[in-house]
C-alpha cells in the first residue's frame, strides 16, 4: 500500500504543479512554474552547526558533568552519521542535548549518502516550538529570517505559514501575501531541506487516501526521518506504523531514527511487523553501550510509594509542596481536574509563584507561563508549577523537586527529566505518589500504569532504577505481552489486508475522539479582533494561522451538551458554517491562571 501511495504522491504532485503552471502563463503563453525550495547542503550546514555546538558549553549554565555528557552524545551521533542507511534508535537521558545531536547525525548521514532532506517528527507543539527556536539560533544568522522560514519549514497547526519580514523581504502587503503563498506551496509538498512536523501530520499522511495529504510522501525518499519522544506512539498503532517506516527504509533510501529517553522495545514486535513488511523491525542503537550515559546522567533519586494501597489526599500533597525549603517544585498529575483541584488547594495557602499548565490553556498562554517559570527558576525565586502530562515530553524546565502521580513508567521517567535537569545540584528528588482518586485519561494509560505497578511489586522500590535502560525494556515487553498490539485495531488490520485505502485512512487515527477548535479569550484584544474578522470574512487560511495560538481543542460536544450554548460556529461563506471551528462566547469562563473552565459539564475537555 505504501508503494502505491508513493507512486500516487509523485503523480498527484506533478499534476498540481503542472496545473498551477498552466494557469500562471505569461503573456506569451509560456508556463510559469512555482519557485522550488532551497536544497539541503550538508557541506554548508555542518560547519555552522559544529561552530554553534562548540560555543554552547561557554553559554550554558549546566554543570561540567552534563556538558561532558552532551559532548559525548554529539560525538557518537557524528560518528554514526557515516554508518550505512537503515533504522536506528537513539536512547539518551533527558537533558543530554538530543535535539542538536540528532540534527548533527542527520546532516552527516545526508552528506555520506547524498540525501535530500531531513524530516523531524514530534508529538507536541510545545517541543516543536522549542526545537525550531534552537534551529533558528543555529541557522538564521546565516540565512536571514525570510530564507530561514524556507530552509526550516514548519508544517503544523501553529506554523502560521506567514511571511517573515527583513531587509531582504519586501514590506508591503502584496509582497507579504506573496511570501506567505510561497511558504504554503513549499508546505504542500515538503519541498524544503528541513521539515519540522507533528506525529499526527506525518503518520496520518502515511496512511491517507487524500491527494492533499499524500502529495508530499514521495519527498520522504532519500531522507533522514527523526522521531523525537517516540514513546508517545500509541501501542495500538505500533505494528502498521513500524511496517510503513520499515518499508520506507527498505525500498526508498530513507533512514529512520527513533529518539527518546524511554525507548520502547519495538524489536519485541519484529515478528508481527514482518507480516506486513519483510524487513520487520530491527534497529541499530546509535549510542555505544560503553558511554554509560544513563549511569553518568544520574541526577535524581526517585522515591517510590511503599504502600500500593495508600493514597495521598490533595490537602496533604498541597501541604508537602508548600513546606518545601527550596520553594521550587513541579507536580505532574494524570488529569486536568486533578491539576485544578491541587492548584486550588495551593491557592488557598497564598503560595508565592504558583502556576498551572494544561491544554485547557491555549498555546500562547502556555508559552507565557513557561517563560515566566523558567525566569523564576533561573534567579531562584519561589516557583510551584502544577501541570498535566503536557510538561513531560521535551519541555525544558529544571526543578529541584518533582512530584509525579503514579502512572506509566515512561511518564514517570520523563517527569524525572524535569528534575535537576542541568545537574547543578548533587541530586534532585522525584516523589511518586498515589493520588486520592484512581482515575486515568483513558484505558491504554490505565493499563500502562498497571504494568508499572506489576514491575514495582516484582522488583520492589530498591530495584526500580530509572537509570537502567533494562527497566524500560522490561516494562515495554510486559506491556506488549499484556496489550498484544498485533491483535488491536481489528478493523484497521482487516482494511490493510484487503488493501482498502479509504477504510485504512478512516481507521488510522492517532487521536481517537473527534476534536474541534475553539478560539478562546486569553487575550481579550486579540480575541475581539479575530472574532470580528472571522464573522465578517469567514474562515480563511490566513485567519487560522493567526488564531491557532489562541485556540484550544475540545472533544466535539453532543448537540444537547450545556457547553454548546457558549460555542458560536465560525462561518465559511455566506450560507455555510465550519464543522470544526468555533468562537467561545463567555470571556469570564477563561481564567487567567487555569485557562478555559466552563461552569457546566467538562466532559468535552480533553484530559
Amino acid at each position: 500500500m505504501l508503494d502505491v501511495r508513493m507512486l500516487f504522491s509523485a503523480l498527484v504532485d506533478a499534476d498540481f504543479i503542472e496545473t498551477e503552471a498552466h494557469f500562471r502563463q505569461d503573456p506569451e503563453g509560456k508556463k510559469r512554474y512555482r519557485d522550488t525550495g532551497p536544497v539541503l547542503d550538508p557541506d554548508w550546514a555542518l560547519p555552522i552547526l559544529a561552530q554553534y555546538q562548540n560555543e554552547l558549553p561557554g553559554r550554558s549554565n549546566a554543570s561540567a558533568r552534563v556538558n561532558q555528557l552532551r559532548a559525548d552524545l554529539l560525538a557518537a551521533c557524528r560518528e554514526a552519521g557515516a554508518w550505512p542507511q537503515g533504522v536506528f534508535t537513539l536512547t539518551a537521558p533527558t537533558g543530554a542535548g538530543k535535539t542538536l545531536s540528532m540534527l548533527a547525525f542527520a546532516l552527516q548521514h545526508a552528506l555520506k549518502h547524498t540525501l535530500r532532506r531531513v524530516v523531524v517528527v514530534m508529538p507536541y507543539l510545545t517541543i516543536i516550538d522549542q526545537t525550531v527556536r534552537e534551529y533558528r539560533k543555529v541557522f538564521e544568522p546565516h540565512l536571514g529570517k525570510g530564507l530561514f522560514a524556507r530552509y526550516v519549514l514548519e508544517h503544523h497547526s501553529l506554523a502560521g505559514i506567514r511571511a517573515q519580514k527583513d531587509d531582504h523581504q519586501a514590506t508591503d502587503q502584496d509582497d507579504e501575501q506573496e511570501a506567505r503563498r510561497r511558504l504554503r506551496e513549499l508546505a504542500e509538498n515538503w519541498d524544503a531541506p528541513i521539515i519540522v512536523t507533528t506525529s499526527v501530520q506525518f503518520l496520518e499522511s502515511l496512511f491517507s487516501n487524500r491527494s492533499s495529504a499524500s502529495r508530499k510522501l514521495h519527498r520522504l525518499a532519500q531522507s533522514v526521518i527523526l522521531f523525537d519522544e517516540v514513546q508517545t506512539l500509541p501501542v495500538s498503532l505500533a505494528i502498521p506504523t513500524l511496517a510503513a517506516l520499515s518499508r520506507l527504509a527498505e525500498r526508498y533510501r530513507a533512514t529512520v531514527v527513533f529518539a527518546t529517553a524511554t525507548q520502547p522495545a519495538f524489536a519485541h514486535l519484529d515478528r508481527a511487523v514482518k507480516k506486513y513488511c519483510a524487513g520487520g523491525w530491527e534497529s541499530t542503537e546509535i549510542v555505544p553501550q560503553g558511554l554509560a550515559l544513563f549511569e553518568r546522567a544520574k541526577r535524581t533519586k526517585i522515591e517510590w510509594p511503599t504502600d500500593p494501597a495508600g493514597c495521598t489526599p490533595w490537602t496533604v500533597l498541597a501541604e508537602r509542596l508548600a513546606a518545601l525549603p527550596s520553594h521550587q517544585a513541579l507536580c505532574v498529575v494524570n488529569l486536568k481536574r486533578h491539576a485544578l483541584l491541587l492548584h486550588g488547594e495551593l491557592k488557598k495557602r497564598s503560595l508565592e509563584g504558583l502556576f498551572h499548565l494544561s491544554t485547557n490553556m491555549c498555546p500562547a498562554h502556555r508559552r507565557t507561563v513557561l517563560d515566566e517559570v523558567r525566569a523564576r527558576l533561573e534567579v531562584e525565586k519561589p516557583c510551584c508549577l502544577i501541570s498535566t502530562q503536557c510538561v513531560e515530553a521535551g519541555v525544558d524546565v529544571d526543578f529541584p523537586h518533582v512530584f509525579r502521580a503514579f502512572g506509566p513508567l515512561d511518564a514517570i521517567i520523563q517527569a524525572a527529566g524535569r528534575c535537576n535537569r542541568k545537574g547543578r545540584a548533587a541530586s534532585g528528588t522525584v516523589h511518586v505518589f498515589i493520588p486520592e482518586e484512581d482515575a486515568y485519561p483513558d484505558a491504554a494509560y490505565q493499563q500502562a500504569a498497571k504494568v508499572t505497578g506489576i514491575l514495582l511489586q516484582r522488583r520492589t522500590a530498591t530495584r526500580m532504577n530509572a537509570e537502567d535502560p533494562g527497566l524500560c525494556a522490561e516494562y515495554y515487553r510486559e506491556l506488549y505481552d499484556i496489550v498484544r498490539p498485533e491483535s488491536r485495531k481489528e478493523e484497521l488490520r482487516q482494511a490493510i489486508e484487503r488493501q482498502d485505502f479509504v477504510e485504512v485512512a478512516k481507521r488510522y487515527r492517532l487521536i481517537e475522539q473527534d476534536a474541534v477548535n475553539v478560539l478562546v479569550p486569553y487575550d481579550p484584544v486579540v480575541f475581539q479582533q479575530l472574532a470580528e474578522e472571522v464573522r465578517a470574512t469567514g474562515l480563511k487560511a490566513s485567519w487560522i494561522a493567526e488564531a491557532r495560538p489562541h485556540t484550544i481543542s475540545l472533544f466535539r460536544p453532543k448537540p444537547q451538551a450545556p457547553i454548546s450554548a457558549y460555542l458560536e460556529p465560525v462561518p465559511v461563506g455566506k450560507h455555510a458554517i465550519a464543522e470544526d471551528w468555533f468562537v467561545y462566547l463567555k470571556q469570564e469562563h477563561y481564567d487567567a491562571e487555569t485557562g478555559l473552565v466552563p461552569p457546566v459539564s467538562q466532559e468535552c475537555l480533553i484530559a
